[in-house]
């Protein structure tokens, strides 16, 4: 039997960066907005992804959990401390200050929902997304205030993911776009 010699790479090879270069990178017209995430470790895996996808800010609104929090440490692995982030209790208030530069897209299910595969990301466009609660979702008066809302197409029987599941899907697609 033929052995492949396959090892993972080094930081080196993969071009990691330290802190101070990801703080000097251009980022991207991405802003994540959790409102009311009661999972910590949710919030430190969604900070993952805003280092991953090198995102401009997230606003921490409502009960979600903010640095400096052993849950976030836990899985944030340390990008809470690169990621631009800010703690603001009422989301309304973000939402009005950034919808006047960015389309503000709410991730969720609604009678007015588009497909994320049919959404077309413009590299002209800023986008700031909202994730809600876990269980109960965005709040209507929060869905009243967005531009667009997107979902994820699902076949199985739940037909819901976790918050931080779906937050890696949308940026995925979004980052796509600006790469």
């Amino acid at each position: 039997m033929y052995t492949k010699n396959v090892y993972q790479q080094s930081n080196q090879a993969l071009q990691r960066i330290s802190h101070e270069d990801f703080i000097q990178l251009k980022k991207n017209p991405i802003i994540i907005i959790l409102n009311n995430i009661r999972s910590a470790h949710n919030v430190g895996a969604i900070f993952r992804l805003g280092d991953a996808f090198i995102v401009q800010k997230i606003y921490l609104c409502g009960i979600t959990a903010h640095p400096p929090h052993k849950g976030i440490q836990k899985t944030a692995l340390g990008a809470e401390a690169v990621v631009d982030w800010d703690y603001q209790e009422n989301i309304l208030s973000v939402i009005d200050t950034l919808s006047k530069e960015y389309e503000i897209i709410a991730i969720e299910q609604t009678n007015q929902s588009q497909a994320l595969e049919y959404y077309t990301f413009c590299k002209k466009k800023k986008y700031a997304f909202i994730f809600g609660h876990e269980v109960t979702g965005i709040q209507p008066a929060i869905l009243q205030q967005c531009n667009a809302y997107i979902s994820i197409t699902q076949k199985g029987t739940k037909h819901s993911l976790n918050v931080s599941t779906c937050a890696g899907i949308v940026l995925w697609q979004a980052f796509k776009n600006f790469l």
